[in-house]
C-alpha cells in the first residue's frame, strides 16, 4: 500500500507537472512520436493495401511479408537504428514504430477492399464507373470499418511501445519509467507506467468509438433471431 500512496503523492506533486521533465511535456513528446509513426505507417501501408485489394494480385505475398516483420523485436530494431546514421533519439523510435505499425494497417485494409462482394463491383462497373471510381466510391467506403480496426490496433500498440524511446535517448512518458529505475524511485516508475496505461486505454476508447461510427448499422448490429412459432 505504501507504493500506492507514494505513487499518488508523486502524481499529486505540482513540481512533476511543469518544465521539460514534467508530465505534460513528456505526454506531448509521447503523442508526437506515436502520431508520427502511425501517420508514416498509414502513408506507406494504406495505398499499397488499397491497390492490392482492388487488383487482387500480390496481396497474399505483401501481407505475409508484412506479418513476418512482426517477428522483429522492436527494441532490437531500435538499438540497430541508433547505431546507424539515423542516430539516437526520437528519429530511431519513429522509424522502428513505423515498421511495427505497418502490419495491422496493411492486412486490415487489404482484406477490407479484397472482400467487397463481386456483385457490388460488377454493379458499379455496370453503372459506367471506372476502376478508380469503383475503388474510391464503392470499395473504400465498404472497407472503412476494417481499416479503422487496423488503425485502432496499430495506434494502441504504438502508444504502448513508444515507452522504449527512453532507452535510446528519446523522450515521451517512457522517460518517467527509465528515470524512475535510474533513481531507484519506485513511485516515479509506477506513475510512468500508470500514465502510459491510461493513455493507451484512452486511445483505445476513442478509436473504438471512431470504428463504431464508420461501421454501418447493418454490420454493427446483428440481426434479431426470431424463434419459430410453437
Amino acid at each position: 500500500m505504501s507504493l500506492v500512496r507514494d505513487t499518488a503523492a508523486w502524481l499529486g506533486d505540482s513540481a512533476h507537472w511543469s518544465g521539460v521533465d514534467g508530465v505534460p511535456h513528456r505526454l506531448a513528446e509521447h503523442l508526437a512520436v506515436s502520431g508520427a509513426a502511425v501517420g508514416m505507417a498509414c502513408v506507406l501501408a494504406l495505398p499499397v493495401a488499397f491497390l492490392l485489394g482492388h487488383t487482387g494480385r500480390g496481396g497474399a505475398v505483401a501481407v505475409n511479408l508484412s506479418n513476418a516483420s512482426r517477428a522483429l523485436p522492436t527494441f532490437a530494431l531500435l538499438v540497430l537504428l541508433a547505431a546507424t546514421p539515423v542516430g539516437f533519439g526520437n528519429r530511431a523510435t519513429v522509424v522502428a514504430l513505423t515498421v511495427f505499425a505497418i502490419p495491422p494497417l496493411l492486412t486490415n485494409a487489404y482484406i477490407g477492399v479484397r472482400d467487397v462482394h463481386k456483385e457490388v463491383r460488377e454493379a458499379a462497373r455496370g453503372m459506367g464507373m471506372t476502376g478508380l471510381q469503383v475503388l474510391r466510391r464503392v470499395e473504400l467506403p465498404l472497407a472503412l470499418p476494417l481499416v479503422a480496426a487496423g488503425l485502432r490496433t496499430a495506434a494502441v500498440q504504438v502508444v504502448a511501445t513508444a515507452t522504449l524511446a527512453a532507452y535510446v535517448g528519446g523522450g515521451g512518458l517512457g522517460r518517467l519509467i527509465a528515470d524512475g529505475f535510474g533513481r531507484a524511485d519506485p513511485a516515479m516508475t509506477a506513475a510512468g507506467g500508470l500514465l502510459v496505461a491510461a493513455l493507451a486505454l484512452t486511445v483505445e476508447v476513442l478509436l473504438a468509438l471512431l470504428q463504431r461510427r464508420v461501421t454501418p448499422a447493418a454490420v454493427a448490429t446483428p440481426r434479431a433471431v426470431v424463434a419459430p412459432p410453437a
